[in-house]
Formats: structure tokens, C-alpha cells, sequence
């Protein structure tokens, strides 16, 4: 059985993390459109939230993955559950990714998207969790690297409790 713990990363840290991200975004895509594609069902807070900051035109869209299943360690195995519905083709495309964990999600996501031909492709992540990298593979936009620490909150979940939390917390395992 697990609970939430401590705040690991408030809600002032996480309005400046937007602002920043949103700032570098604005700028690189200025005159032109972007089609922001999130991972859902955790990228969709993070998205939502930076939507609102980012004055270029923004299309979204969202795809479904699973790798956790109801466990606290990712499986290895990414499964596509939800595909994106509008074709990227020539455009510019942002993948939006709640965290970078493994990042067995993130290549396979890419892989996928780069296919697809797109003028250019970015990842956009709100948290990182380098240490636990199992694949070559980075976001372009971080929002927070943060420990190796199962988290949850502000759109992360363990067995799809906790996404509604505002702030990131530390779930610790209750005795």
C-alpha cells in the first residue's frame, strides 16, 4: 500500500517552470503554427497549463501509451493504445510528455512521430528524471529534473489515483 508524502516540487516552482517553457516556446515558434500532441493521460495538466501561455497558433492533439500498467516500475513494453487523429505531415510538432522516466516511451513515441515526416518534431516534458535513463533520449524542453522517486500529482498518477494533486509529492510505501 502506498501514500502520498512530501512536496517535491510546489506550485510556485511549477508556475515558473510553465513560464519558462512557454517563453522558449513563443520565441522559436513565433509566425508559425505548432501542433502540440500529449501523452496522455499525465501530460494532460502539464499541457492544458502551458496551452494557455504559449500566442502562436496551437492545434492539439493526444495519444495514449501505457508502460506502468498499475506498478510503480515501468514494464519495458510500451503499448499503443490511442493514436493521434490528424496527420503531421510538414508540420511542427510538439510532443508533450508528463516525465521522462526510462525513456523507453519517449524513443518509441519519437520513432513514430519522426516517421510520420514532420517539418520538425520537439519533446516537451515537465519533469526529468535523468539517472533512471535506460535509452539514449532526451526532451528539448524539461521543465524540472528531479530525483528517483516514484512521484505523483499535477497530472501523475500510481493505478490512476493522484493527478488532480496541484504540486508533485513523493508516494512512499505505508507500513
Amino acid at each position: 500500500m502506498y501514500q502520498v508524502g512530501d512536496v517535491l516540487v510546489d506550485k510556485e516552482k511549477i508556475k515558473k517552470m510553465l513560464t519558462d517553457i512557454s517563453d522558449k516556446i513563443n520565441k522559436e515558434y513565433s509566425g508559425r503554427e505548432i501542433i502540440m500532441i500529449g501523452v496522455l493521460r499525465g501530460a494532460m495538466v502539464f499541457m492544458a497549463d502551458l496551452m494557455r501561455l504559449i500566442n502562436v497558433p496551437v492545434i492539439m492533439d493526444f495519444l495514449v501509451v501505457s508502460s506502468y500498467g498499475v506498478d510503480t516500475e515501468t514494464s519495458g513494453v510500451v503499448m499503443m493504445i490511442k493514436d493521434v487523429d490528424i496527420d503531421i505531415k510538414g508540420k511542427h510538432v510538439i510532443l508533450v510528455e508528463d516525465l521522462v522516466d526510462t525513456g523507453f516511451t519517449l524513443k518509441y513515441l519519437r520513432n513514430l512521430l519522426d516517421s510520420r515526416d514532420p517539418a520538425s518534431l520537439k519533446v516537451c516534458a515537465a519533469f526529468d528524471k535523468p539517472e533512471r535513463r535506460k535509452v539514449d533520449i532526451n526532451a528539448d524542453y524539461v521543465g524540472i529534473q528531479i530525483p528517483d522517486e516514484f512521484v505523483v500529482g499535477y497530472g501523475l498518477d500510481y493505478a490512476g489515483k493522484y493527478r488532480n494533486l496541484p504540486e508533485l509529492f513523493v508516494l512512499v510505501k505505508k507500513d
